[in-house]
């Protein structure tokens, strides 16, 4: 099993999770594990809406319903793991980072479904990364759990980057660009409150 997520992530990322963000994790796994919860609800009801939105892609319609499929199970597997621990699962306010992303959205088609699968694949991508960057301090039974996530993180980020390839013209390097300039400072930029995907505390 890897230790760590794939090279093309890495590379495709802007920067790396902060060592200051890896220790206010570690320090408030509760909400952590929470907001992971509603992290991959989140994605699996983004990839829902994609299949309602789209129906006649069908290279898209077939990804997403397999990724509904796989975020929930991962839903299921952390609130699993929050009642072993006796962790209530309770409503947080999410944080600003998908949002964040979102502003950056074109509004017309096929721009907009080009940009949606671009910030799919950056939220997935930096999932991944701090999957690996967390998964060496944790105890056994969560680290294990961690790092099992990072090959479907993995497959998610290609399956958003490969739809969006396809229907992209000469423009998508230049919507990575954008989309990667946002992500940094989100990352970058500090956050008053912890998330799974929060900036600099």
């Amino acid at each position: 099993m890897p230790e760590t997520c794939a090279k093309e992530i890495i590379d495709f990322l802007p920067c790396e999770t902060s060592k200051k963000w890896v220790s206010k994790a570690l320090n408030n796994q509760e909400k952590l594990l929470i907001d992971h919860a509603n992290c991959e609800k989140k994605a699996a009801s983004t990839a829902l809406s994609l299949i309602y939105r789209y129906p006649n892609n069908f290279d898209l319609v077939n990804k997403m319903s397999k990724l509904v499929r796989e975020e929930m199970r991962h839903f299921e597997q952390v609130i699993h793991i929050m009642k072993t621990r006796g962790i209530e699962y309770y409503n947080i306010d999410a944080s600003k980072y998908a949002s964040g992303l979102r502003k950056k959205i074109r509004t017309y088609e096929p721009a907009r479904l080009i940009d949606t699968l671009i910030v799919g694949a950056f939220i997935e991508a930096r999932s991944c990364e701090r999957f690996s960057k967390l998964a060496p301090y944790l105890d056994k039974d969560l680290k294990k759990f961690y790092l099992s996530l990072l090959k479907s993180e993995g497959r998610h980020f290609e399956d958003y980057l490969n739809l969006a390839k396809k229907i992209s013209d000469s423009s998508f390097d230049d919507r990575v660009k954008v989309m990667r300039k946002q992500e940094l400072l989100l990352i970058q930029n500090s956050d008053d409150e912890f998330f799974f995907h929060s900036g600099c505390p």
